[in-house]
């Protein structure tokens, strides 16, 4: 199971098919395996060498329970130390939700390494969650069980696999995350003058869908596309919907044979 250390904090990261690189972080609750449950890493590594990181307190990372350890700054080195342990000079990028936000840092503090930005359910400086960080915080406080079963009486049953997934977590380093600083507050200021190629999408029924769109105003030729219907959950897993505008944006912004 490949590791990178960034300062005593392990980050699990996988490597799949070839091509140009393209960076792959997911949201808050999540893993890597989200790419692959949700049908992304079949069709993108067709075309792409793809690098799914899992984010610190995520997957087989490592779970701090301290929120100064999830400052943006921290979470944008776990990046760019597994592009420097892979010898990867520049990238695209992909996150979402969390990924997102991560995305944002990148644009702050690293963009030199990239190439092209995908941001999907995210706004440049929102709150943490698209829902009272008070509420996730309780729910979380009485252990994942709970919060599982409080997502199951607002959405319905959902699969046992993604019921598992969610088990996986550690709730102490969920709250962490949750209530660490944003570190976007300069984000804004920088968005005017970005060149670099970018693409924001996100469903119109999520709660950061107006601070997503606002962002994407803000960049100058940035493609914004809007997923009818779907909330934030519901758009981070609808991968039919969103592959085909993710493809084109790469073939636009990074050609290859797609």
């Amino acid at each position: 199971m490949p590791f990178v250390n960034n300062d005593d904090i392990k980050i699990h990261y996988h490597v799949e098919g070839s091509g140009p690189t393209l960076v792959m972080q997911h949201g808050l609750t999540g893993s890597l395996a989200n790419w692959y449950d949700y049908g992304f890493v079949t069709e993108l590594q067709k075309f792409y060498q793809l690098i799914l990181i899992d984010a610190r307190g995520h997957g087989h990372s490592s779970k701090p329970h301290d929120p100064q350890q999830y400052d943006l700054k921290l979470r944008v080195g776990d990046i760019t130390s597994v592009m420097d342990h892979l010898g990867i000079e520049k990238a695209n990028y992909l996150g979402y939700s969390m990924g997102g936000r991560i995305g944002f840092g990148l644009i702050l503090h690293a963009l030199e390494r990239f190439e092209s930005f995908i941001i999907g359910g995210m706004g440049a400086h929102v709150a943490n969650t698209d829902v009272p960080p008070q509420d996730r915080i309780a729910a979380l406080e009485n252990g994942m069980a709970n919060y599982v079963a409080g997502i199951e009486a607002k959405e319905g049953k959902m699969e046992q696999w993604r019921k598992d997934r969610l088990l996986e977590n550690d709730p102490l380093a969920l709250i962490a995350a949750t209530i660490a600083p944003l570190g976007t507050e300069d984000v804004e200021q920088a968005l005017p003058n970005l060149d670099t190629p970018c693409l924001i999408y996100c469903g119109d029924s999520d709660g950061f869908f107006p601070s997503a769109k606002a962002s994407a105003a803000l960049i100058p030729n940035c493609e914004f596309v809007v997923l009818p219907g779907l909330d934030h959950g519901q758009a981070s897993r609808a991968s039919e919907e969103s592959l085909p505008f993710i493809l084109k944006f790469l073939k636009q912004t990074t050609p290859t044979k797609v």
